[in-house]
Order: C-alpha cells, then structure tokens, then sequence
C-alpha cells in the first residue's frame, strides 16, 4: 500500500461514514413517517453513525476495499 492509498483511505472513509450515516437516517425518518415503528424500536432514529453501521458489513467493505 502507498503513500496515496493510504491518503485515499484517510480521505474516503469519513466521507463515506458521513454519507451513510446521512442515507439511513433518512431512511429511518421516512419508515417512521409511514407509520412504521421499527427504527425507533432499534434505535436508529439518529444521526449517531454508530447506530447505523453493521460491525461485518463495514469489515467488509475495509478488506475488500469496495468503497
């Protein structure tokens, strides 16, 4: 890994924590507006990324670098 792979990944990976986090909480806000109760019921009716995230998805996503 160079330089610039490593700067790419410093680069991208809050970005893309940023943009994930904004996309599921919009998500959340839509299926509570439906009348679905289950965001809230999980506790993902927040903009806290860590709510959001699933531990093996973003392991996942790091190892095979598919971001």
């Amino acid at each position: 890994m160079s330089g610039s792979d490593i700067l790419y990944f410093l680069i991208t990976l809050p970005v893309l924590l940023f943009a994930l986090t904004v996309h599921e909480y919009a998500h959340a806000r839509v299926a509570v507006k439906l009348g679905d109760g289950t965001p809230r019921w999980e506790g993902r009716l927040t903009l806290n990324p860590l709510a959001h995230l699933d531990p093996v998805g973003l392991l996942a996503l790091v190892l095979t670098r598919r971001f």
